[in-house]
């Protein structure tokens, strides 16, 4: 089993390195085989690591690779630590991967940088598995920033484009921003527990629990800007600073803003990195860390109110985005604010149940997107679509699939249902269930933003497969199926949709959730949530099936009964219209509180105090003072004789008086 969890992670690197290196000499097509056949590899062995850790009788395994960083009482190790956490995420990293890099062959074929677009794809694989089999969090920071640089070489992959090269640059710096907290996270913890290796906190937690700290207050453990605080409250401000970063990587409210612009990348990109992986990696750190955030109570109702927002802001701009892209993106956004709901109410397995069937249906979505995409050339308007079912059906069957997937469709209180309609209503339950200050917010918010989903997702169907072709005569004539290359993977990802979450609910928060995650996420004793959510009322249970309902009937009659009915409303409410069409201008804001002010401070330093003080008084100043004295100088070159023998005399005459004057100090 090590060997083949050192596979796991080490082909895509090797994958990388022979694309990036030598793709220009073995040609596109070897490019995309060695990668594709090495992630098809990859994805084999992460169902088996499934089956034996999650679904078997292994509880954790270990692989130490090499002693990595040592100083003082510092000690970090390069191993590999694969539970049942870490196995859920070999399965949906792997196989969305191997998915993706098979279905860009067909996508991207047209392209001539075939070969550096697969190395980054392998490059972000390689970096997303070091993220989740870290032993420690120096080993997470490095998979963490790992994916950083390779979302942002892959969202500007077309880096011609200066949208694609903003959105890049965008996405790099609001990461940092979190990933400033992140770091400051993993400071506090080396401080607090003498160590960063999982075990250690782990082992050790228990002495800061928060009711002991609370009553008992105690001496101050930590310094932080300028406060002084005790074992409890310093927990509580690592986990803040810890889900600061949480927030950059997965797009949370005040920090999202990167996602939308993202779509500047390829679909598949869209698909790998914003639908199922990169953004999913805030969850699992909030997960991974369950033994300090349960210490926090204050972080958790954090944790909560962030991630209900979230999927509440998220889910009303998609109801009036027009890039089919776009709408799937907020989708994201708003899906992730359900998975930190859970993880802020203590249903840890319903996050990550959720973040498993979401990585199904989402990139099941996103690869449909850009089939539509495909079949329409290059178009991503919704406006100019529509009629297309009659032309490209499979994909719009699995687009089907996807939306009935993430809008939840089944029957209550039966085991029938789509992915989505087990692990988003288990977290509506959950928050209603939950013993929190906020539980009533957060179920009201997740709600609600299951009638937004379902209203979106259908009006994403009825615009762009329903209704007469607006699209132009020209392109109608060549609207045409993907490629089977570009179909298997829609097929693979619909069986996802449709069997994830039936076969798996009673593992992940079900009756076998105990033997499934065997340690892996860890709840205190006072975390009843597991019970308190099979005792909901009836009402509560029916609150999600009911929002979609509610949703799918508004979308149609607003796109096939009644299509002027969504003009009007935005004529008559269009204040309201473009507050959402323009995302709550958020970035009208942060340009405003932080770009220009940013620019102006930059522009004054470069040119006052780098061109003015330190060029005009330094290199430059100097140099300008040696040209005028040479410029002296050299005027005194004259060739005259009568002006070199003046100046003779005047250096005589200079002489004897300083000998003169000179001699009687």
């Amino acid at each position: 089993m090590n060997t083949i969890i050192q596979a796991i992670v080490f082909l895509p690197l090797i994958g990388f390195l022979i694309a990036g290196l030598f793709g220009t000499s073995i040609g596109a097509k070897a490019s995309e085989y060695v990668t594709s056949g090495f992630m098809i590899i990859v994805a084999v062995l992460s169902w088996i690591v499934f089956f034996d850790v999650a679904l078997g009788e292994t509880e954790m395994i270990k692989v130490t690779v090499m002693r990595w960083v040592q100083s003082g009482s510092f000690d970090a190790e390069w191993a590999f630590r694969v539970d049942t956490l870490t196995a859920v995420m070999f399965v949906v990293v792997n196989t969305v991967s191997c998915l993706v890099h098979i279905y860009s062959i067909g996508y991207m074929h047209h392209d001539a940088n075939r070969p550096r677009f697969f190395a980054y794809l392998s490059l972000f694989t390689f970096a997303m598995l070091m993220l989740v089999t870290s032993d420690n969090l120096l080993q997470m920071f490095f998979g963490w920033e790992g994916v950083g640089l390779a979302s942002y070489l892959l969202i500007g992959f077309w880096y011609k484009k200066p949208s694609a090269t903003a959105a890049a640059m965008k996405a790099f710096i609001v990461n940092r921003v979190g990933d400033f907290g992140f770091a400051l996270g993993i400071f506090g913890v080396f401080v607090l527990f003498g160590s960063i290796s999982f075990e250690t906190i782990f082992a050790t937690a228990a002495s800061y629990l928060p009711a002991e700290g609370a009553a008992e207050g105690g001496d101050a453990v930590i310094t932080l800007f300028g406060m002084h605080l005790d074992k409890a409250h310093a927990v509580t401000a690592v986990c803040l600073l810890l889900f600061m970063g949480a927030m950059g990587k997965s797009a949370q409210f005040l920090l999202h803003t990167w996602l939308p612009d993202a779509m500047e990348g390829p679909t598949p990109v869209s698909a790998l990195i914003h639908a199922a992986t990169m953004v999913t990696a805030g969850v699992f750190l909030v997960a991974r860390m369950s033994p300090l955030f349960e210490l926090s109570h204050t972080a958790l109702v954090v944790v909560t109110v962030v991630g209900a927002i979230t999927a509440f802001f998220a889910a009303t701009v998609g109801l009036v985005q027009n890039d089919i892209k776009r709408v799937i993106a907020y989708s994201t956004c708003s899906q992730l604010g359900y998975m930190f709901v859970a993880l802020g109410t203590g249903a840890y397995g319903a996050a990550i149940f959720h973040l498993f069937t979401h990585a199904f249906f989402k990139a099941l979505l996103f690869l449909c997107a850009g089939s539509v995409i495909h079949a329409v050339d290059g178009e991503q308007d919704m406006r100019h679509m529509g009629g297309l079912r009659k032309h490209i059906k499979w994909t719009y069957r699995m687009m089907l699939i996807g939306t009935l997937a993430i809008t939840g469709v089944g029957i209550p209180f039966t085991s029938f249902g789509f992915a989505g309609f087990f692990s988003k209503d288990v977290i509506i339950e959950a928050a209603y269930a939950a013993h929190s200050p906020v539980s009533g917010f957060a179920f009201t918010m997740l709600v609600i933003a299951a009638l937004f989903t379902s209203f979106y997702s259908w009006r994403l169907i009825f615009m762009t497969f329903y209704g007469k072709p607006r699209a132009s005569h020209e392109v109608m004539h060549h609207v045409h199926e993907s490629p089977m290359v570009m179909l298997v993977p829609l097929f693979i990802l619909g069986v996802g949709a449709v069997l994830a979450g039936v076969v798996f609910e009673g593992h992940f928060f079900g009756h076998e959730y105990a033997e499934f995650w065997q340690g892996a996420l860890f709840t205190a004793p006072e975390n009843e949530i597991l019970e308190h959510f099979h005792h909901v009322p009836a009402l509560v249970a029916l609150s999600p099936f009911i929002a979609m309902i509610i949703g799918f009937v508004l979308a149609w009659y607003m796109y096939i009964r009644s299509p002027e009915t969504p003009k009007y409303l935005a004529e008559q409410h269009r204040g309201l219209y473009q507050f959402l069409l323009n995302k709550w201008y958020f970035d009208e804001l942060y340009d405003f509180l932080f770009v220009r002010p940013a620019k102006r401070i930059g522009t004054f330093l470069w040119k006052e105090g780098d061109g003015r003080v330190i060029d005009g008084y330094g290199p430059n100043g100097i140099a300008a003072r040696v040209m005028d004295v040479t410029d002296r100088v050299v005027r005194l070159q004259t060739g005259y004789l009568y002006h070199y023998a003046f100046v003779m005399l005047i250096g005589i005459a200079a002489l004897v008086t300083w000998m003169m004057l000179g001699s009687s100090f």
